[in-house]
């Protein structure tokens, strides 16, 4: 059994926050002992999730802020992402796997985080997604 611990950070919305998140995550993974492929994949939809905030929501305006939380509960570590945007409903986000949409440079995002993670939650119309990661027998 994981003990609760929670952690969060604030920082504005500029691109270069984005690296500062990936080595939060690395931080985590090697202190809960995360195997590689878990780890790949915290990353890659953690900062996808990350990305959105900054550029979608926020617009990469630095007045606004990301929150960004970690917590552990049970065998489950939970990344939530949160943004000052104006929100949005990601289930009306086009299929990126769909043939017309193969050529977009953009929407695949979301797309990678549903398949990452092992459950996701959009919360506050679109501007707080929670990403959960079983980390059990690790």
């Amino acid at each position: 059994m994981i003990i609760t611990e929670t952690r969060s950070v604030i920082f504005p919305s500029l691109k270069e926050n984005v690296s500062l998140v990936e080595k939060f995550i690395d931080d985590i993974c090697q202190y809960y002992n995360i195997g590689d492929e878990n780890y790949g994949n915290i990353l890659v939809a953690v900062t996808e999730a990350v990305s959105n905030a900054i550029y979608h929501g926020n617009r990469l305006n630095p007045d606004k802020s990301v929150r960004f939380f970690y917590e552990t509960k049970d065998n489950n570590l939970c990344f939530t992402v949160q943004d000052e945007g104006a929100g949005y409903n990601p289930e009306t986000l086009p299929d990126p796997t769909d043939p017309e949409n193969i050529e977009t440079p953009n929407g695949r995002g979301v797309f990678l985080m549903r398949k990452l993670t092992d459950d996701i939650k959009f919360l506050d119309e679109g501007r707080r997604v929670e990403l959960y990661f079983r980390i059990a027998n690790q």
